[in-house]
């Protein structure tokens, strides 16, 4: 293929293929040379023009096939735009000629073909370039199209087209003969002539006035007439010829003089009074119609009133959402009178006025709801209102005048039925679309929507009864708010007119849909409201009988209560299941006796009662089985049972009765069936087993009854086959924009659809998947698709024989019949043993005998040859389902063995197209095809199929199940791809554009295909290469195809093929195509671009966003999308369809393709989204900038074509978005919010104004979050406080984030301030509405949530400032107080349990950071080692007072406690498990009633955390002293407090001691929290896992609760365990360390408890013997630990724990391991550390809680863990620091041997050898490795040494042998080079020198007082060049200072004498002084004072040493004058020196 790269074809390559390579090997060409000649010059392009021009015109006689053909053209006509056109004239003449050819074979018809559609081209670019040859052109082609074949025709009307696209204007002279010939065309048989032909049309009518003034009533019944018999496509592409000229009539300014006398101004009322005439009496003329009225036969055929629906939409979009706003009252007026009376013939049937209403609603859905924005939505309902409010009055009228008269005068009243239901609906919809939004519509008095709707709700026809109730229902999910109210409105005027029966059957409708919403609105109903509705239902019930006039009427109502009550779920239901089940049992005869005894006495209208009763006491039982799934236990099954029988009785009495009582009885008997059947599907087969031979006979009569003439196939069937094979019949079954009304054209001429009037019962039912309103079938169908549904689940439970009996039975049946007659029992039968199938698939039963087999395959192999194409779907599926079934192999070849045998005898096309699929779909469900040889034939059958060009049906099924095979062969498959590839190209390059359906199955094919190669298609071997080739060339065919969805075929194989082979598609162009038909009228089209575009922005987001522009800039000019790409680029086009899209699946699709992007990109192009998403939440704020815009646009385009004033959104430069849904906006609200968090992961400059701004003035394109924050607070601030409830949600939510998140951000101009302080009214105005008393609760809850989060981040520093918003939460606290007397009615009881809870959890924030933020004013470091905390410096630039904050919470602490208190034991009481139940209370608890317990249970889950640690922190801020005196009496409507908790009111004591009232709280506190520690479920959020430690921690800081853990050691081992498991499950640091804390406190307590203990035994027994003192701590006498009862033992697990998990060498089994590897160091991370550090703090504490024994027990781990820690992370630091956890292991060191245990005579013994063992291990550190040396730190290990000779008593250290090893250690270290270190050793030895005890210091002294004096007098020579040199010779001073100090009397003056000369030395004269190095000065200084301060105290051996020595004396005096001198100049020096050497000293001080 490479070779066809080149500009003129390679003929030598190409004369070397074979037949079917030339035809590839030409497409390859030709699609290069399309991409080629656009880039090449013009000069190379002249230079081959002539030699290319032949190539190409010498194809044309080649016959090429259509896409090639289209290429070609294509090609020759750039390549004469770009090159010289002088020959273009003969190429048009070769054309011709070839045109005018009398050859009519088959071989030579695409030539011909070929040269119509280069003229096409030819013309479309040249266009008026090629001057006057157009006309013989035109003539010559409309001449060849007398005579052409379809085909011909098609491809002229295309040419045509084409030709008028080029000319414009200039091909005047031909219009006239060029409509003539399309008029003829478009009433073709062809459809794809039709379409053609259209489009040529809609191509004329831009220059060919004609066709809208003069002949336009002829155009329009043209149009009328293609609609009879159309197909989908001709139906779209007709009704968009019409509608665009009935607009361009419209809107037309210019006429021409010719046309002017005779033509009038063509009004609104004309065009509509056109379209209307096409709906109502479709294509004939007047005449034919009055004949028709006559014998009153319907005329129009639904396709030509379809048809007409459609192009009354494309009417209105064509003129825009702003004219419709203009016009909308016409407009509506006339849609409805549609339906009207005036126009009887159209709604005389009861199907006729479905499929009318139907296409009503369709336009209004489509127009209203599909182009206006929100607000000219509300404006249109209140225009519906309206006229509902018009129709009523004429209703009233008809009915008042009917009461004076006899007769009531009904043709009124049905007239306005069905305008009524077509108004209520979209009033309905409209209403459900704009959600909260349409708050102010119904607010509005004026208009009354409630009113009109509750209003018509009376009216004497039930469909309009029903649709009034489904509006309520509508306006119910819309507005949460209403529900309640409007359920109290509607009861109370169902009690109130009881006795009228349209009153009865309308508000219990009402009702009935309310209830339906309930389940759509999370906030629920008020729990008492189901008891009303079961009390009035009751009473309808019991009442029905006394008024034979409304008997039917209460029966209905009743039990349609009682059914929709159910689906309020358990929680309702149960309370009144008694009673349900009692009238559930009365309402059927108890026994056989009975029903008989009912036989005899009833009549028909009794009947018909019963009738009505039954089948709605079964439509309730069934509602029950399937909402109430939880209340299904044995016992209330068993209470089920007993009607059943007689139910089944009565079923089978049916025909009888109705026999004798005529037709009245046939509905109420259909629907008795139905509903029977409905519910024994849902019930468990076991439970009806006895009768079920009974029950399978009716259902066998129900399937074959005879009589019925209703073909049900497009209903029962499409659930049956798989959505796959569906493809193949057609674009009706598929889904499409205009499903609702296209589905009628799918049903026998006998049934409209569904209609909510066929069945009241699903008012209240959920939806299905797509629809809007609710179609139940008609009972005659709903009847057969039930029974088919229960055959399937009784099939798989009877018995083998009897499955035998029923199949001979139903196969008997289908014999019996003919005709058209056979195919419906067919139909029947086939659907209800599919079913069974499936349902003995799903419980894995198997089939039975060989005979049950044959009767099973002979039934579906009738199907299998069934003319019905969907029945032949559904046979090969069921034909599947039986090879699954039976899943036998020898069975399944069997079956593929028939199918075989009869393809290769079969000639018809229904048996070949059947068998065929049957091929594909055998091995569906087996797992695949495992053999080859069923493989192989497949293949080979299907090949020759799919070449049999006689048929496209036969070729289109072949491929279809080649496909499938390609997909069920998998791996298999491998040696087929290739020819099939290349069968598949063959193929697509040949067969006809027209048949579409094999174009579909050829790209089912190619995608499969594509599958099987997978990853293989990366390869880069020749045969990978060609066959990738083959794959890119069949994409790019079908990306040519004009069919969409061939188009979107293509689009998802390239898909494929980006997915397995990225590098091979060329990006841009498929997003070229992408962008293309992202608004494409084809909804598959949009679902498979919208797709592929989810998947391509995965990966290349930025490369596919940049591509979309690109193409956009280059805009060639077809390329006109109705998205502004150039502006919004692909993202906001994106937006902007999601705005318009209906459909939900692409809406998520969207909605993901969006995220991605923003994901990959938003950081990058962060300005650009915020935009994006501003633009759409501000869109809504402005609406009234629109028509002063509009005109001047006008006026612009008034000079060319008026299409583009049409077509052009005329302020879209001004507006990208118009009018956006709530939805789209609430999208672009979680968008901002997923934007802040990419910007936190991206980098810390986006929070960080300074780094901002600076990195912004250095690269201008860099951008970050922070510069927008003005944006983001008024886009929080926008929907915050919008009408839209959720969109207010978002809002909040978004706000908060944007305080949590820039709440610390300095604001650099004004330091001590933060950068959102400025925007503190935004945040107050955006709160304040939330807190209104008519915002619904989760709204409040929300806002709650924001304001605590704005208080607690302190971003506000004056009080006052704040008062605004802690006002707002202060009322809300109000509200909690008043309690349940306050509550909401509107609502659940649920949602104020969520509402308080969130307000206490809100003041809970607000309070635990006022007190922390007190406490970190307030706190110094507790302890030496408190870790800094890098938010305290934070908090210090905040001026914000702490006791500010707590003061503002003070005031309503003590109410506060009171409710914290009461929500913990809420929570507590809602955690206890199931078992418990009994025992909570029974009116429930304080904040949540017993019935919505289950509701109430998240709320308390998601706030229970915050309330803990406040609670906790108000304990311990009180101490646990305070206890209220009135404790028992609180302000709660119920006193429930935690005094009171599980007590009964007889038991309870009057008042509780206040040490009872603490240890309850202690105990709730602490209960709660091992609870919820215990196991914190993997979700728990982390916050309440801290806090809950944190409220541990505070209970833990004072000394009560300590008392109560310290003196319950098993409570507190308890406490340990959960801890440490805890630490096991949960890696976050912070758990871990706040884990710690709580560990280090219950240890205090214990110790705490343990000093008490022996404090009191001292005292209590000071008298006695101190030997008799029992023993205290853990270990007692024998030092053992019990693990498991043993706190030492835990704390020493859980510390273990920590530190080998930061340090793994310390375990031993670890170390001898290879994974571990030996004295390699770590460096600990910043948490490790803190985590290890606090670990070894509590190790040091342990021995404090052991007696003397057991601190021996457990000194040993102790001492080598810390030990441990020492050796492995004593690493040197650059700046000669400690690492903190060496730090902390030499505290925790000196804490360990300073403890008085190794003082104890018990254990003193013990205790001195472990701490010589601990002492060698740490001196051999030194000796391990040699080579290791330089890593360790000398300076820990010496500390430790030095802790361990000061720290424990001398015999440790003084035995002679350590002795010697630590002095020699100090020796080394001397002699270090590192100053630092040096310094360091000498501080060490001035402590060491200092030891109280002559034992231990004087060895010291002895070995290395001499070399430091030495060091020192060495120093005279070389004087410090640094500081740190500096610093080791003042140390070494201060050395020998302390020395002299300590030495004994005699030896003074020997040492003085030696240490002066050296101090002296060290002086400089004056002169010298000038000119010193800082630091020789600094010496000086340092000599001095210390002469001065020794000099004094030894003045004798100073004088002597004086006089001995005058050069020193005169030093001395020299340097005591300098110093007297500089005193004066400067005074400061001295403070400093002596500070800063003291201050290091402090640093590092463990001593």
């Amino acid at each position: 293929m490479e070779l066809a790269h080149s500009l003129l074809l390679n003929e030598d390559a190409y004369n070397h293929l074979g037949e079917f390579q030339k035809a590839e090997f030409i497409f390859e060409w030709l699609q290069f040379l399309e991409k080629l000649l656009p880039v090449t010059s013009r000069a190379d392009i002249r230079e081959n023009q002539k030699k290319l021009v032949e190539q190409l015109t010498s194809l044309l006689n080649n016959s090429p096939g259509p896409p090639t053909r289209r290429l070609l053209a294509k090609n020759l006509a750039v390549l004469y735009s770009t090159g010289d056109t002088f020959s273009v004239y003969q190429t048009i003449d070769k054309c011709n000629e070839l045109i005018r050819s009398k050859d009519d074979s088959p071989s030579y018809l695409p030539t011909k073909l070929a040269a119509v559609v280069c003229l096409g081209y030819l013309y479309k670019k040249l266009g008026r370039i090629l001057g006057n040859s157009f006309t013989d052109t035109v003539g010559n082609v409309l001449k060849a199209m007398k005579n052409a074949e379809s085909q011909g025709r098609y491809e002229i009307m295309l040419s045509l087209q084409n030709i008028l696209n080029g000319l414009g204007a200039a091909a005047i002279p031909c219009h006239r003969d060029i409509y003539k010939a399309a008029r003829s065309c478009l009433t073709d048989r062809s459809m794809a002539v039709r379409c053609a032909a259209a489009k040529c049309l809609l191509e004329l009518q831009n220059e060919a006035l004609f066709m809208w003034t003069t002949d336009l009533d002829s155009v329009v019944t043209l149009c009328f007439k293609s609609f009879e018999g159309s197909n989908y496509d001709v139906r779209l592409a007709v009704s968009k010829l019409l509608g665009t000229i009935l607009a361009r009539a419209l809107t037309s300014k210019q006429i021409t003089a010719s046309t002017k006398h005779n033509f009038r101004r063509i009004s609104l009322e004309d065009v509509m009074e056109l379209l209307g005439t096409g709906f109502l009496r479709g294509s004939c003329g007047f005449l034919r119609a009055s004949g028709d009225m006559l014998k009153g036969t319907s005329s129009v055929s639904r396709d030509v009133r379809v048809g007409v629906t459609q192009a009354y939409v494309v009417f209105v979009s064509t003129l825009g959402a702003q004219w419709l706003e203009r016009n909308f009252s016409a407009f509506l007026s006339h849609i409805l009178d549609l339906v009207s009376q005036s126009h009887p013939k159209a709604v005389q049937s009861p199907v006729d006025a479905i499929g009318c209403r139907r296409c009503v609603s369709f336009i209004l859905r489509a127009t209203v709801g599909g182009l206006l924005g929100e607000k000219a939505q509300i404006a249109a309902a209140k225009e519906i209102c309206q006229a509902i409010w018009k129709l009523k009055k004429v209703v009233d009228a008809a009915i008042s005048d009917g009461n004076l008269e006899t007769k009531v005068n009904t043709t009124d009243v049905t007239a306005s039925q069905h305008v009524l239901v077509c108004a209520l609906q979209e009033l309905g919809s409209l209403i459900h679309g704009l959600g909260t939004t349409a708050a102010p519509l119904l607010q509005d008095s004026s208009t009354g929507v409630l009113e009109a709707v509750i209003s018509v709700i009376l009216h004497p026809s039930i469909s309009v009864r029903l649709t009034a109730a489904w509006c309520l229902r509508c306006i119910a999910v819309a507005l949460p708010s209403y529900v309640s109210l409007l359920l109290d409105r509607c009861i109370e005027r169902l009690s109130a007119l009881k006795s009228c029966p349209e009153a009865v059957t309308g508000y219990s409708f009402a009702v009935a849909g309310l209830l339906g919403a309930v389940k759509h609105c999370p906030l629920g109903i008020p729990h008492g409201k189901g008891k009303v509705i079961m009390t009035v239902a009751e009473d309808l019930l019991c009442s029905a009988t006394q008024n034979s006039r409304i008997s039917v009427q209460r029966m209905q109502a009743g039990w349609l209560l009682i059914a929709a009550l159910m689906t309020l779920g358990p929680a309702v239901v149960q309370h009144h299941l008694p009673r349900i089940l009692l009238l559930w049992k009365c309402i059927f005869p108890s026994s056989p006796k009975d029903l008989e005894t009912e036989k005899t006495r009833g009549d028909a209208f009794t009947w018909q009662v019963t009738l009505e009763g039954r089948a709605g006491a079964l439509c309730a039982i069934k509602s029950f089985v399937s909402h109430c799934a939880g209340l299904l236990t044995d016992e209330v099954v068993q209470r089920l049972l007993p009607p059943l029988p007689s139910a089944v009785d009565l079923l089978t009495q049916l025909s009888s009765i109705h026999k004798s009582y005529g037709n009245s009885l046939k509905t109420p008997s259909t629907v008795y069936r139905q509903k029977l059947y409905e519910l024994l599907a849902v019930l468990p087969p076991k439970a009806y087993e006895g009768d079920f031979s009974a029950v399978l006979k009716e259902l066998v009569t129900d399937l074959t009854v005879t009589d019925s003439q209703i073909d049900a196939s497009a209903f029962l069937l499409p659930s049956l086959c798989h959505e796959n094979d569906l493809l193949l019949l057609g674009p009706l079954l598929q889904e499409t924009d205009h499903r609702f009304i296209e589905e009628q054209l799918l049903l026998g001429n006998s049934i409209a659809g569904g209609s909510l009037e066929y069945d009241p019962y699903s008012i209240y039912e959920k939806f299905a998947k797509g629809d809007l309103v609710p179609k139940p079938l008609p009972p005659a169908l709903s009847v057969t698709s039930a029974a088919s549904r229960l055959f399937g689940v009784m099939f798989s439970h009877i018995t083998e024989s009897h499955r035998l009996q029923v199949l001979e039975q139903l196969l008997n049946s289908i014999k019996q019949t003919k005709g058209s007659r056979q195919q419906i029992v067919q139909l029947h039968v086939l659907s209800a043993f599919s079913t069974s199938l499936k349902h003995l698939a799903n419980c894995k039963g198997s089939l039975g005998s060989e005979e049950v087999r044959r009767s099973a395959l002979m039934l579906v192999m009738g199907a299998l040859e069934s003319n019905n194409p969907l029945l032949r779907c559904a046979a090969a599926e069921c034909l599947a389902r039986l090879a699954q079934v039976v899943s036998d192999s020898a069975f399944t070849a069997g079956l593929a063995q028939v199918s075989f045998d009869k393809l290769k005898s079969a000639r018809d096309v229904v048996s070949r197209t059947g068998h065929s699929l049957a091929l594909g779909c055998l091995y569906r469900y087996l797992g695949g095809i495992s053999s080859t040889q069923h493989l192989n034939a497949c293949v080979g059958i299907l090949y020759t199929l799919s070449q049999d060009t006689t048929s496209p049906d036969v070729q289109a099924w072949a491929l279809h199940s080649l496909s499938l095979v390609v997909d069920l062969a998998g791996p298999l498959y491998h040696v087929h791809v290739e020819p099939t590839l290349s069968l598949v190209l063959m193929l697509l390059l040949s067969v006809p554009p027209a048949y579409a359906e094999v174009h579909q199955s050829l790209g089912r094919c190619l995608n499969t295909l594509i599958t099987t190669l997978g990853p293989e298609l990366q390869g880069s071997s020749t045969a990978v290469s060609a066959l990738r080739t083959s794959c890119l060339l069949g994409c790019a065919v079908m990306q040519d195809n004009p069919d969409c969805l061939v188009q979107a075929q293509a689009i998802s194989c390239l898909q494929q093929l980006h997915m397995f082979a990225p590098r091979h598609v060329n990006l841009s162009n498929l997003v070229s195509c992408l962008c293309m038909n992202l608004c494409s009228s084809y909804l598959l089209l949009r679902r498979a671009v919208v797709a592929c575009l989810r998947q391509l922005v995965q990966r290349e987001a930025a490369e596919v966003s940049e591509y979309a522009v690109a193409l956009v800039k280059e805009s060639k000019e077809d390329f006109t999308p109705d998205v502004n790409i150039r502006e919004i680029g692909l993202e906001g086009a994106l937006l902007g369809l999601l705005d318009k899209e209906l459909d939900p699946r692409l809406c998520q699709d969207i909605r993901e393709t969006l995220t991605h992007m923003l994901t990959s990109m938003a950081v990058e192009k962060l300005s650009f989204w915020l935009k994006l998403c501003k633009d759409v939440l501000a869109a809504s704020a402005d609406f009234n900038t629109v028509a002063s815009i509009d005109t001047t646009q006008e006026e612009e385009t008034a000079k060319g074509d008026d299409v583009s004033v049409l077509t052009s959104d005329s302020d879209d430069r001004f507006h990208p978005f118009r009018n956006p849904r709530w939805s789209t906006r609430v999208f672009a609200a979680e968008c901002v919010c997923k934007i802040i968090s990419q910007c936190e992961n991206a980098g810390i400059a986006h929070f960080n104004i300074t780094l901002a701004q600076e990195r912004k003035q250095r690269d201008s394109r860099d951008d970050f979050l922070v510069l927008h924050l003005a944006d983001l607070v008024r886009m929080a601030f926008m929907a915050a406080t919008d009408h839209s409830d959720q969109l207010r949600l978002s809002g909040l939510h978004m706000l908060q984030i944007i305080v949590r998140k820039f709440a610390a951000v300095p604001e650099p101009e004004f330091p001590g301030h933060v950068i959102l302080e400025q925007y503190q009214a935004n945040v107050g105005a955006a709160l304040r509405p939330a807190f209104a008393p008519e915002t619904p609760p989760d709204v409040t809850a929300k806002a709650c949530q924001v304001c605590s989060a704005w208080i607690a981040s302190g971003v506000v520093s004056d009080l006052n400032d704040l008062r605004r918003v802690h006002q707002l939460l202060v009322s809300s606290l109000l509200k909690v107080q008043a309690g349940k007397e306050a509550q909401n009615e509107q609502y659940n009881e649920s949602t104020s349990t969520m509402e308080i809870l969130a307000v206490l959890k809100a003041w809970a924030e607000v309070y635990i950071v006022a007190v922390e933020k007190q406490k970190n004013q307030s706190d110094t470091h507790k302890h030496s080692l408190k870790i800094v905390n890098s938010s305290e410096e934070s908090y210090r630039d905040i001026t914000f007072s702490a006791s500010g904050l707590l003061d503002l919470v003070q005031a309503d602490l003590g109410t506060l406690s009171k409710l914290w208190l009461a929500a913990l034991q809420d929570f507590t009481l809602l955690t206890l498990p199931p078992e418990y139940a009994s025992q909570l209370p029974a009116e429930g608890g304080t904040f949540y009633t017993a019935e919505t317990i289950e509701n109430a249970r998240p709320h308390y889950y998601n706030s229970w955390a915050l309330i803990l640690y406040a609670a906790a922190l108000w304990l311990t801020s009180t101490g646990f002293i305070v206890v209220d005196p009135d404790e028992g009496v609180t302000n709660l409507s119920r006193p429930v407090t935690p005094t009171t908790m599980c007590q009964d009111s007889s038991t309870r004591p009057l008042v509780k001691s206040p040490e009872d009232v603490n240890t309850d709280r202690f105990h709730l506190i602490l209960g709660i929290s091992v609870e919820f520690l215990c196991s914190p479920r993997s979700d728990a959020a982390m916050e309440n896992i801290i806090a809950c430690l944190h409220a541990l921690q505070a209970l833990f800081d004072v000394p009560w609760p300590r008392s109560k853990i310290g003196g319950d050691q098993e409570l507190g081992v308890e406490l340990l365990n959960v801890l440490h498991r805890l630490i096991l499950t949960r890696e976050s640091p912070d758990i871990q360390l706040a884990a710690l804390e709580v560990v280090r406190l219950i240890l205090y307590a214990a110790q705490e408890h343990v000093k008490e203990k022996r404090r009191s035994a001292e005292v209590d027994d000071g008298a006695a013997e101190k030997e008799t003192l029992p023993e205290f701590g853990e270990g007692k006498d024998t030092g053992g630990l019990v693990p498991g009862k043993s706190l030492v033992f835990a704390t020493l697990e859980l510390c273990v724990c920590i530190l080998v998990r930061q340090l793994p060498q310390l375990n031993p089994k670890l170390t001898c391991s290879p994974a571990v590897p030996p004295g390699k160091h770590l460096l600990l991370s910043e948490d490790g550390s803190r985590l290890v550090a606090a670990a070894l703090v509590i190790l040091s504490d342990v021995p404090a809680i052991c007696s003397p024994e057991g601190s021996v027990s457990v000194l040993p781990t102790i001492l080598y863990l810390i030990i441990g820690v020492l050796k492995e992370t004593a690493v040197k630091l650059q700046d000669g620091q400690l690492p903190l956890t060496v730090a902390a292991s030499l505290q925790a060191l000196k804490g360990l041997l300073s403890s008085p245990m190794a003082r104890a005579e018990k254990s003193q013994n013990a205790w001195t050898d472990l701490l010589r063992s601990a002492l060698v291990t740490v001196l051999d550190c030194w000796d391990q490795v040699d080579g290791l040396l330089q890593e360790l730190d000398e300076v820990s290990l010496l500390t430790a040494i030095t802790v361990f000779v000061m720290s424990t008593s001398p015999e440790v250290t003084t035995v002679e042998c350590l002795q010697k090893r630590c002095i020699e250690k100090f020796k080394t270290t001397l002699d270090s080079k590192d100053p630092l270190v040096q310094c360091k050793c000498y501080q060490l030895l001035h402590s060491i020198f200092q030891h109280p005890n002559k034992t231990v210091s004087y060895p010291y002294i002895h070995s290395l007082a001499p070399s430091i004096v030495g060091k020192l007098q060495e120093t005279e020579k070389a004087k410090p060049e640094n500081a740190a040199e500096l610093q080791v010779i003042q140390e070494g001073i201060k050395v020998v200072t302390a020395l002299t100090a300590a030495a004994e009397e005699q030896h003074r003056a020997h040492l003085v004498a030696c240490f002066l000369p050296i101090l002296i030395s060290f002086l400089l004269d004056e002169n010298a002084l000038v000119s010193a190095t800082i630091s020789a000065k600094n010496l000086h200084e340092f000599a001095l004072q210390t002469l001065m301060q020794i000099g004094p105290q030894y003045s004798s051996v100073f004088k002597k040493l004086m006089a001995s020595s005058p050069t020193m004396k005169a030093r001395l005096e020299s340097a005591v004058k300098g110093n007297q001198e500089s005193i004066k100049v400067k005074t400061t020096k001295h403070a400093k020196n002596p500070g800063k050497s003291s201050s290091i000293q402090l640093k590092t001080n463990f001593l």
